[in-house]
């Protein structure tokens, strides 16, 4: 009799495609083949909304709203580099700046005093970029003579699209000229010095924005304009094979790229000057001899660390060969987003265990992963973090070399020490945070305050006993003593007294990276995808956070769950500010950055 047919011969009613589905998951689970899931978290419920009223909040909220809208506005209209663009951001700015000081400062509160001054700082730090910006444009000119001729075409058209289809293609008539000329010139020219080859490569880099100017500007009348694509066309087509040939020109024969090859560890150092400037906006009161000087007591400290947990797993003082076991302990192929999800589990629960810091439930059901891509990991080789965690872990397509690098640098142990830091307590929970309580001063990020926090908590985790073994602790440390590390090579780099090359080979030697992991890290140091202070932030902010929990609650009244959360609800700004509003203090209107967070670091 067929299974089909019932003892009384009828055909039996068809399952549902919900019971099959149950059945079926049911015999592949008894089967072994299927592993079962983890009910869902049960979703995270709406906030008490009249624990989110304000009588407290800054009255510079508009304010600051309004010149980050209006800001971000001219840098659309305004997107091309070239004078036009300086020439309006300066206006807008000294007006702002004017405007600011017309304000009544004595009337405002505590929230609204730190906004006064924050905007203050964040004006005077983008006029002194702009100055910067402005430079090194006029470097560039003897490489790109023919920039000003195309972002005027780019300006003149969004200013006023009518225009002289025969006049237009005279003047891309002359741009193939110039450049013909240009290259020339330099062709016949002899150039040694390392500084030409910085200004070459960033200028070869510019040469695709300008492309992409012209681009937009012939698209725009391309077929919209009777005569101008039958005038245009083929003087415009000529013009970006010779932009994009005369790249190549200037990455070949004066940086000294062969074709095919990677970029060389170029980057472009701003100087002692730019560096004091940029430590003055972060308000961070230290010479750049004095962080160096810091980075390598903390480095020192470090070592100690590494030699007495290296003694613990049975390689006597020997460091190096205990990282390197460190490193063959990693997770196989395809295993890392599992390990990666019970970390942050992990993490969690020691945090709420300890009662440190508010975890709202709906930050935790948020986030979610993706895998960092082979081409990503050129530049950022282990994990990064926010509401996605970008997995780091060897891909299939990756060399064999290249594969063993990242698995080793991906191991175990460093990422207990990494995961915690992209996700919660770190970048994940400060981006919701941020996004949800004075969220106006987005505009006043800077690395010490998103970077020192993920790193300040290293720091707390360790003091806490978070390592439960030497393995931990060296995992815990490999990433300290590179937050070190990256003061010690960043500044040295900017000041002009080690190159890109020599910090590669610092980091191989004093903190124990894979090679092809340190290249990754110098390079997104050096090439400007950073700000020029982004890695010494790590650690100095860190430090920041570290001498402000000391203050306020070992020797203070706050609990560490006040103290964490004041922290996150007051917004983004320099941790100097941080502290100024955690102690409530009604800041003048001149304020300018004095506190010596780590004393005065021993210099030679």
């Amino acid at each position: 009799m067929s299974l089909l047919v019932s003892s009384h011969g009828r055909t039996p009613a068809r399952p549902s495609s919900a019971h099959t589905a149950v059945l079926a998951v049911g015999l592949l689970l008894m089967a072994g083949l299927v592993a079962p899931q983890a009910s869902p978290a049960q979703p995270a419920s709406p906030p008490a909304v009249d624990a989110l009223l304000r009588s407290d909040s800054s009255a510079m909220i508009p304010v600051v709203e309004r010149f980050a809208e209006d800001r971000a506005a001219l840098r659309r209209r305004y997107d091309a580099a070239g004078p036009e663009r300086w020439a309006r951001m300066r206006t807008f700015y000294t007006r702002w700046r004017d405007e600011l000081d017309a304000v009544r400062f004595d009337r405002l509160g505590v929230e609204g005093r730190i906004d006064h001054v924050l905007l203050q700082n964040e004006i005077q730090g983008a006029l002194h970029r702009l100055d910067r910006t402005e430079r090194r444009h006029a470097e560039m000119e003897r490489y790109l003579p023919f920039a000003s001729t195309i972002t005027s075409l780019y300006y003149r058209w969004q200013a006023d699209p009518a225009l002289d289809p025969r006049a237009a293609a005279d003047t891309l008539a002359a741009l193939r000229d110039t450049i013909e000329h240009v290259r020339e010139r330099l062709s016949e020219q002899s150039i040694d010095a390392e500084s030409e080859r910085v200004v070459a490569y960033r200028a070869a880099n510019a040469v695709k924005d300008l492309r992409g100017n012209l681009r937009e500007w012939y698209e725009f009348y391309d077929g919209y304009h009777p005569k101008f694509t039958w005038w245009a066309e083929t003087p415009y087509e000529a013009v970006q094979d010779d932009l994009e040939t005369y790249a190549q020109f200037l990455r070949r024969e004066i940086v000294g790229v062969e074709e095919g090859a990677a970029d060389p560890l170029i980057g472009d150092p701003i100087g002692a000057e730019a560096l004091k400037t940029a430590l003055r906006h972060a308000m961070i009161p230290y010479s750049p001899k004095e962080l160096i000087a810091l980075a390598e007591q903390e480095l020192e400290w470090g070592r100690r660390q590494m030699r007495a947990a290296a003694q613990e797993m049975g390689h006597g003082d020997d460091w190096r060969a205990a990282l390197k076991a460190v490193k063959s302990r990693h997770v196989a192929p395809g295993q890392q987003p599992t390990l990666a999800r019970d970390l942050a589990e992990e993490a969690v629960s020691f945090l709420r265990d300890r009662d440190l810091v508010t975890i709202p439930p709906m930050a935790e059901e948020v986030w979610r992963m993706q895998m960092l891509s082979p081409e990503m990991q050129r530049i950022a080789p282990y994990f990064l973090g926010g509401e996605v965690v970008r997995v780091a872990f060897p891909a299939q397509k990756m060399s064999h070399e290249n594969k063993l690098m990242s698995i080793r640098g991906n191991n175990r142990h460093f990422s207990r020490a990494v995961v915690h830091h992209e996700l919660i307590p770190g970048h994940h929970l400060q981006g919701f945070m941020t996004d949800r309580y004075n969220a106006h001063r987005g505009l006043f990020s800077t690395p010490f305050w998103g970077e020192g926090w993920a790193l300040y908590w290293e720091m707390q985790l360790w003091d806490l006993d978070f390592p439960q073994s030497p393995a931990d602790r060296i995992g815990m440390l490999f990433w300290r003593n590179h937050r070190a590390a990256r003061i010690i090579f960043s500044l040295r780099f900017h000041l002009g007294t080690m190159s890109g090359q020599e910090a590669v080979d610092f980091l191989v030697r004093e903190v124990g990276h894979e090679r092809a992991n340190a290249e990754a890290e110098v390079r997104r140091s050096i090439i400007g995808t950073y700000p020029p202070l982004y890695q010494a932030a790590y650690m100095l902010g860190g430090l920041q956070f570290r001498a402000l929990h000391e203050e306020l609650v070992e020797n203070g009244d706050l609990s560490n769950r006040e103290f964490h959360d004041r922290i996150l609800r007051g917004g983004r700004m320099p941790v100097e500010l941080v502290r100024a509003r955690l102690q409530q203090r009604r800041l003048p209107n001149d304020y300018a950055p004095q506190w010596r967070f780590a004393g005065a670091p021993q210099t030679e």
